[in-house]
């Protein structure tokens, strides 16, 4: 009796998740933004008066807290719709000059193989979005900037830094609204940093991207 084989409906869905800093563009994107949008001389001026809270941050290498307060100084009381056309010239600029050719070239495969492409980053989404429409990748999962009502930034995070454990907790959320959950999928992730770690540690297919 020939063996049965499986049909493709049965299959899990494959889904690929990438990084973008360092891993799908050639170096870190968060400080050039931060430079286009605020000017470095404002940032470092704005940062200056936080020294209080950056110095400590620094030494304790807290990323999270310097990105808050990098977002506080750049983003506080600015349009988002002004930062959203930032950061569509940002995207076109990742696009030029910083997308890696062989990153590319694993993402590209996943489309040609029909998985849905997801970038889970702790970089902003207001750049990451537009980055992911000139790709056509599925979506984006990013750090989101809060807006209050009238559509000003508050200089805060909505929901923090998705970096680490958050990137894994942010992409199951995703996977449970448009596939039922993590384990109804055949996940690949792709980073190039300790950031990266909890997202490869939770994939079938992880791979670090060497930078070197």
């Amino acid at each position: 009796m020939p063996e049965q084989q499986t049909e493709p409906s049965a299959r899990k869905r494959g889904v690929a998740a990438f990084d973008v800093d360092g891993t799908l563009t050639s170096k870190d994107c968060v400080v050039p933004f931060l430079r286009s949008v605020n000017g470095t001389a404002r940032t470092a001026a704005g940062l200056l008066v936080q020294a209080h809270r950056l110095l400590p941050a620094l030494l304790r290498r807290d990323r999270d807290t310097i990105k808050a307060l990098a977002a506080q100084v750049v983003f506080a009381g600015r349009p988002i719709v002004d930062v959203d056309d930032e950061g569509v010239v940002f995207s076109d600029e990742l696009m030029e000059s910083w997308i890696r050719p062989d990153t590319l070239a694993r993402l590209r495969d996943h489309q040609v193989r029909g998985h849905d492409v997801v970038l889970v980053s702790a970089s902003f989404g207001v750049y990451l979005r537009p980055l992911g429409e000139r790709l056509g990748v599925t979506a984006v999962v990013g750090t989101e900037l809060v807006v209050d009502q009238a559509g000003c930034c508050t200089g805060a995070l909505d929901g923090g830094n998705c970096r680490g454990v958050e990137k894994v907790v942010r992409l199951h959320a995703w996977l449970a609204e448009h596939h039922g959950g993590r384990e109804q999928v055949e996940l690949w992730a792709y980073g190039d940093s300790a950031g990266d770690v909890a997202m490869l540690d939770d994939a079938d297919h992880p791979a670090w991207m060497n930078t070197k």
